[in-house]
């Protein structure tokens, strides 16, 4: 299996059917082969019925998950563990970033670069480098706060050199998947800094590379949420600190 394709997904019912299609209709036209896993982080809504309903027309479909809601960063460890691909990305069941943005990845995974390269260990797709698409453009004030929390992500967990870690179009090899998603104990959003640092540390590569982003400018972020995010980041440095990560 050359690639699989994990989406978590939370009450995603209006918005999974087009997601998993689009996904799909892209990926059958490639010349590898690949696996499309939602993991349903307990959804209230219909979620599995919707996703499951289209199994019978994409054949590379695995609905899978648990009851109670744990968090994104829970259903994505989920997800790689039970993942067969050599390489392993994981995506928003909003379709944010078009399946097609993999693509970038291939020319600097390990196994997939042309030698002499060596290749990275971990893509991930970035909205802040130069090349960044996003559509619509993020208003000033989003793009200021987002700005910080990234500053302040690099100087609590040391993931300096990364302009964006909280892009959800991430790719990883098979080795890293393994070695590093069991290691991580972060369950919600601040998931994203906590991999990095653990994979900072471990000594594996990483490159950031510019994708295209649709721009939901109705999403917003709660304060009670990014309280909680840096709370995260802070356990997450304290992990960091006390070795629970080796």
């Amino acid at each position: 299996m050359r690639l699989s394709v994990v989406i978590p997904a939370y009450n995603e019912e209006k918005r999974i059917s087009k997601t998993l299609e689009d996904i799909d209709k892209y990926l059958k036209n490639q010349n590898y082969d690949y696996e499309i896993l939602v993991v349903n982080d307990g959804s209230k809504d219909k979620t599995v019925e919707v996703a499951e309903s289209l199994i019978p027309r994409i054949k590379n479909l695995k609905v899978t998950g648990y009851k109670i809601n744990q968090g994104k960063g829970y259903a994505v460890r989920f997800g790689m563990a039970e993942a067969k691909g050599d390489y392993r990305l994981f995506t928003d069941a909003d379709n944010s970033t078009p399946i097609a943005e993999v693509e970038k990845m291939w020319p600097y995974f390990k196994g997939t670069c042309p030698e002499p390269i060596e290749g990275y260990d971990i893509i991930i797709g970035s909205r802040d480098i130069k090349g960044a698409v996003l559509s619509p453009p993020q208003p000033p004030i989003r793009r200021l706060t987002g700005e910080a929390f990234g500053f302040l992500t690099n100087l609590i967990v040391g993931t300096w050199g990364l302009a964006d870690s909280q892009c959800g179009f991430k790719g990883f090899t098979k080795k890293v998947a393994e070695d590093i998603f069991p290691r991580c104990k972060i369950n919600r959003f601040s998931f994203d800094p906590e991999f990095l640092a653990i994979a900072k540390k471990l000594g594996y590569k990483i490159k950031e590379i510019p994708i295209f982003w649709r721009n939901d400018l109705r999403s917003t972020v709660k304060f009670k949420s990014m309280v909680k995010m840096g709370i995260d980041l802070l356990k997450i440095r304290w992990n960091l600190i006390t070795k629970k990560y080796d």
